[in-house]
C-alpha cells in the first residue's frame, strides 16, 4: 500500500514538472515570437534604431534579420518536445546576450533604441535587465527540473 502511494505521488510530481516546464516554455515562446513579430513588422524602424548604436551600426541590416530569426528558431525548439532542453539553453543564451548588450550600452551609449514589444517597451533599461534576469531564471529552473525525455 505504501509503495503504491509513493508511485502515485511520484507520477503527480512528474506531471506537475511537465506542466511547469510547459508553461515556462509557453511564456518564453510568447516573449520571443511577439518580439520577433514586432521587429519584423516595423523592420525599418528597428534597423534605423540599430544604426544609431555606433558599436553595431554598420551591421544593423544583418542584425535586424538575425535577431528575429534567432528568436523564431529558439521558439520552434521550445515547441518540439525532443528539443526543449536545447531551446531552453538557447533562450538563456540569447537573453544573456541581450542583457550583456543592454548593460554595456548603458555604460557607453548615449541613447539606446528600444524595439521591445507590448508592455516591455515602457520599461526603464534597469527594469529591462531585471526582466531579462527573471526570465533567464525561470528558464534555468525549467531546465533544472526537466528530465531526459520531457513529454509536453
Amino acid at each position: 500500500m505504501g509503495t503504491k502511494l509513493v508511485k502515485e505521488a511520484s507520477k503527480f510530481q512528474e506531471n506537475t514538472k511537465e506542466i511547469v516546464i510547459f508553461c515556462i516554455c509557453l511564456a518564453c515562446i510568447f516573449l520571443f515570437l511577439s518580439s520577433a513579430y514586432s521587429k519584423l513588422a516595423d523592420y525599418n524602424t528597428f534597423v534605423k534604431g540599430l544604426m544609431r548604436v555606433s558599436l553595431i551600426g554598420s551591421y544593423a541590416g544583418l542584425i535586424g534579420l538575425l535577431v528575429p530569426l534567432v528568436e523564431i528558431t529558439v521558439s520552434i525548439l521550445l515547441i518540439v518536445p525532443k528539443t526543449i532542453k536545447i531551446g531552453l539553453l538557447g533562450f538563456i543564451g540569447v537573453m544573456s546576450v541581450f542583457t550583456i548588450y543592454i548593460s554595456s550600452m548603458l555604460l557607453w551609449a548615449e541613447k539606446l533604441p528600444c524595439h521591445c514589444n507590448l508592455i516591455i517597451n515602457s520599461f526603464t533599461w534597469g527594469q529591462h535587465i531585471w526582466f531579462n534576469l527573471a526570465f533567464m531564471g525561470i528558464a534555468a529552473f525549467a531546465l533544472r527540473i526537466s528530465k531526459k525525455n520531457v513529454k509536453s
